[in-house]
């Protein structure tokens, strides 16, 4: 099952939706991995037809389900950084009146999201619904870098080595949940790691 029900939290923390076909002359649509079960749900022939599927497959078998629904146009890509270039050009080609669907983990939504409002999308022409992973996208307050797919609290920064908590503040603008060392006045003193929703 790659749908998750997120406990209550603070109010930074995003609340994903679930994407409902939209009336509309282009319809985009960026997923990864299990990402691709919501596009498959959601998915009819008037609605491929003005569709551009940019899906990010981290290994999975989805690609092949994804082409049978004939999009008008199909990328499929290893990384969220590979397709990030075709993203940011559908963007800026895009014409008045489109909706963009985002779904698949909070670090693909987030940053996808980012671009579609950096380019102008209004908000209420984006729907998002998470499917698959919970790992988190974190970014270290410290060195400022960011640590794809933290699945444990704490966890190692990526990029300083700090033994960091894994916080529920989420900053939307970097799309990224914020790390704090959880160390810093007893250096050493680091709790047995264990999962992010243990």
């Amino acid at each position: 099952m790659s749908k998750f029900e997120f406990p209550p939290s603070i109010g930074s923390r995003p609340i994903w939706g679930t994407l409902d076909p939209r009336t509309g002359p282009a319809h985009l649509f960026i997923a990864d991995a299990q990402g691709a079960e919501a596009i498959i749900d959601v998915a009819t022939p008037d609605l491929m037809a003005a569709a551009h599927i940019i899906f990010i497959t981290h290994g999975t078998g989805y690609a092949d389900k994804l082409r049978a629904l004939e999009p008008a146009q199909f990328y499929e890509g290893p990384s969220y950084d590979a397709a990030l270039f075709r993203i940011k050009r559908v963007l800026i080609d895009a014409k008045m009146g489109l909706q963009v669907y985002l779904s698949g983990t909070e670090s693909l939504m987030g940053q996808a999201m980012n671009e579609a409002t950096s380019a102008g999308v209004p908000p209420a022409a984006i729907q998002t619904e998470h499917r698959g992973s919970t790992a988190r996208r974190m970014q270290c307050v410290h060195c400022k870098g960011f640590t794809e797919n933290v699945k444990t609290d704490p966890f190692q920064c990526s990029h300083c080595g700090l033994n960091l908590f894994v916080r529920d503040h989420y900053s939307r603008r970097l799309a990224a949940y914020q790390g704090v060392c959880v160390d810093a006045e007893d250096p050493g003193n680091v709790p047995t790691p264990k999962g992010i929703y243990e």
